[in-house]
């Protein structure tokens, strides 16, 4: 078959990205062929992926709801020139055969954290007619769910049949692992950065990092008690603007405790060298992090709005804090996990095992039995 995957941009380190190479590949392994319709690609072409990336003046537009607009016609278009057999989306948009679920419900967002004036204006009315698009009853688009806890969001705006949801297990890369020589690696990791075996690293993983809470970890930190913060560094890594954090750990007083790095390939590596990863989203579907983390037998501290939360405390292998969020919260829990080594070696036993048993691993398989119509 002949299968369109659509996404407004790929870039390699995007945890809907990597998603989106791993189930298209999975889709080539089975003997389909591969196009791709995209905004911007950064990074390589697989190999036999025919990618197209949209002429600047098919989509030229004065905002990204405009931009969205016309690249969805302009993909219509040549779908209509060149048919698929199948168009599977990793954004919202009109015309879907299969929707893969990585974003929350955008209508329960707006209304439950706007005003009724932003309700009013150009950018929700394009937002909302994406989604509808996709949920509506009339719609056919089979969506794949990656975490159920936004499921009831979609069926209260819009009474989507039941039937049409698909709950997916998550997709974690069984690279990410911890090898027989995490050891060595954790140890060359360490000698990189220049950090000391009395050193404590946080990491923060995640593009966005406004929505993953990076304000709050650099407050959390500053918070540390001056001997514990001095001993005690932190390395966020993502695809975002850092200008404005690295101004606030100026002002908190922790900028040489904290570096902040563009997103990077050898993330395996990087989360053997941690020794907790933090993780307070503002507003997190999934959270594919916290699962990586946990299979590479790194303890966790995060959010309860992450989708992905429980399973943090079905590992146990770290900690969740409650929602409603409160700074000081997170900041006790912060000093007491840096503080008892025990625990976090205990936590890290605990996630080491739970990667051995769990279903976390069949992501693209399930999905890609879906879309090919071999599902049992």
């Amino acid at each position: 078959m002949q299968l369109a995957f659509a996404l407004y941009k790929y870039f390699p380190y995007g945890g809907l990205q990597r998603d989106f190479l791993r189930i298209a590949q999975a889709c080539q392994r089975r003997g389909h062929a591969i196009r791709v319709y995209t905004l911007e690609w950064e990074g390589e072409i697989p190999a036999g992926f025919e990618v197209r990336v949209a002429p600047t003046r098919a989509v030229r537009a004065l905002t990204n709801p405009g931009r969205y607009q016309r690249f969805s016609a302009w993909m219509h278009a040549e779908l209509k020139a060149r048919p698929a057999d199948r168009v599977i989306g990793f954004n919202k948009m009109p015309g879907l055969d299969f929707y893969y679920a990585a974003d929350p419900c955008y209508e329960e967002k707006a209304r439950a954290l706007r005003g009724r004036l932003y309700r009013m204006g150009p950018r929700y009315r394009h937002f909302s007619a994406f989604e509808r698009a996709v949920f509506a009853p009339s719609s056919h688009t089979e969506i794949l769910m990656i975490s159920a806890v936004q499921q009831p969001f979609f069926e209260k705006h819009y009474a989507t049949p039941k039937a049409r949801f698909h709950l997916l297990p998550p997709g974690i890369s069984r690279d990410r692992r911890a090898p027989t020589d995490a050891p060595r690696i954790r140890t060359d990791f360490r000698a990189e950065f220049g950090l000391k075996d009395e050193e404590l690293l946080l990491l923060q993983i995640g593009s966005g990092f406004k929505t993953k809470g990076l304000d709050r970890s650099l407050k959390a930190v500053a918070s540390l008690p001056p001997t514990l913060r001095s001993r005690t560094r932190l390395i966020a890594i993502g695809q975002d603007e850092p200008s404005a954090f690295l101004r606030m750990a100026r002002q908190l007083g922790v900028s040489e405790r904290v570096t902040i790095l563009p997103g990077r390939g050898d993330i395996p590596r990087v989360l053997l060298g941690g020794d907790l990863l933090v993780h307070p989203a503002y507003n997190e579907n999934t959270g594919t992090v916290l699962l990586e983390a946990l299979v590479a037998g790194l303890p966790v501290l995060c959010s309860a709005v992450c989708g992905y939360a429980h399973y943090v405390e079905e590992a146990r292998g770290g900690q969740v804090m409650p929602e409603p969020f409160v700074q000081t919260t997170m900041n006790d829990m912060l000093r007491a996990i840096l503080e008892d080594g025990q625990r976090r070696r205990t936590w890290q036993r605990n996630a080491l095992a739970f990667a051995e048993t769990a279903d976390i691993y069949s992501n693209d398989e399930r999905t890609t039995d879906l879309i090919l119509g071999e599902a049992g």
